[in-house]
């Protein structure tokens, strides 16, 4: 063996050896980001009973729980305990040490508070549609899918009679229908009629083939059909509120069914998902991963080798879901609400969105509420800009 070749081989046994680490390094890397995209178009399994209850004295209309970032969040909130099986309503942050928070009491709805052990909070607060008007029409609206249930809550108009301006609200990804229960109330007052709807995969609608969410790119179908459902019911100026994936699924709808845009009058968009590779990155950095790996996911979403690793019937086109990149094809006024401390979708697409269409984008900035929340944590202002917005249609 010659000089040279007893200086190569070394040399070729650890770059080989750098190439097993690089690619075993890169199959974990792929492995990770499919798990992550699976996770991402998969309907949420029910949430777990993730606070604990560490005192409740119903005679004092108080509760202790161990300190978390749920537990801190100021407002009123809905807490579902022992496994769903109760149901209270908590209002605001009476004391926090550091360790335990004491939130008062408003109702215990059903269910023994006062055995529970543990529970999760939640921004819906309300438990239907009875709760925030006197009268309302369990309804169907017949989808691409099959029949989806919804719930139509009237307004008056100035002749007595069922308004024809509709707000139809759009839920957001693994929430259901009760989310939009918060905005009937400003929409009433504003003289505005409200169909709260189901769509595919929800848990309530039918499921899709794939039983996988579209990220907006499928979900507007249904929203289409709720549109036709208004119009046969008499409505003539419609507005569409989406929540967090209900915002993207409500952007998508405009940006794609020209039959919906000649009757609609607005948006308001609540915690909106406008950037999905934006929120891809966010959220592989609260996993405690590198951001950058929220760029592999996207590809992987994309790919059309992807639904054979994620379940997806048909990739998913995330550029067409930017909005920021559509933002010219907006034609209607826009009411944009969004948190600084949202904590699960950045506010920083919204801000671009804004900024390009500062023509038609008001753009309210709240801080402190989290994802979805900003009714609980500041109500007054919330409902105000929601009712004072539609008032001006």
């Amino acid at each position: 063996m010659s000089r040279v070749d007893r200086a190569i081989g070394p040399v070729t046994a650890v770059l080989g050896g750098v190439a097993l680490v690089g690619a075993a390094f890169m199959a974990a890397v792929t492995a990770t980001a499919v798990v992550f995209a699976r996770r991402v178009v998969s309907p949420e399994p029910p949430r777990e009973d993730d606070q604990r209850l560490e005192r409740v004295d119903l005679a004092a209309g108080e509760v202790v729980l161990t300190a978390s970032d749920d537990a801190r969040m100021r407002g009123r909130y809905g807490l579902w305990f022992e496994h769903d099986s109760g149901y209270a309503r908590l209002g605001d942050v009476i004391d926090d040490d550091g360790h335990r928070v004491r939130r008062s009491i408003e109702s215990v709805d059903f269910g023994r508070l006062d055995r529970a052990g543990r529970g999760r909070i939640s921004g819906w607060f309300h438990l239907g549609p009875w709760e925030v008007a006197e009268r309302y029409e369990n309804v169907v609206v017949d989808t691409p899918l099959g029949p989806a249930p919804a719930w139509f809550v009237p307004a008056t108009d100035a002749a007595g009679g069922v308004s024809a301006d509709w707000v139809i609200q759009v839920h957001g990804r693994g929430a259901k229908r009760h989310e939009g229960l918060r905005a009937v109330q400003p929409a009433r007052e504003a003289g505005w009629s409200t169909l709260l709807i189901s769509y595919r995969n929800d848990g309530e609608a039918p499921e899709s083939e794939d039983r996988r969410y579209g990220l907006g790119g499928t979900e507007w179908e249904d929203v289409v059909a709720a549109v036709r459902f208004a119009v046969r019911r008499g409505a003539r100026r419609i507005v569409l509120m989406g929540w967090s994936m209900g915002g993207s699924i409500s952007l998508q709808t405009l940006f794609r069914s020209a039959e919906v845009r000649e009757h609609l009058v607005g948006l308001v968009l609540e915690s909106p998902a406008v950037d999905w590779a934006d929120i891809l990155r966010f959220q592989a950095r609260a996993l405690g991963l590198p951001s950058e790996l929220g760029g592999v996911v996207a590809r992987v979403l994309s790919a059309p080798v992807g639904g054979t690793l994620t379940g997806l019937a048909a990739p998913i086109d995330l550029e067409a879901l930017d909005a920021v990149a559509r933002a010219d094809e907006l034609d209607v006024p826009v009411l944009l609400m969004h948190s600084e401390d949202d904590g699960f979708v950045p506010i920083e697409g919204s801000r671009r969105l804004a900024a390009v269409r500062a023509d038609l984008v008001r753009f309210e900035v709240f801080e402190d509420a989290r994802h979805t929340k900003l009714w609980n944590h500041a109500p007054e202002r919330w409902t105000g800009l929601v009712r004072d917005w539609l008032e001006e249609r």
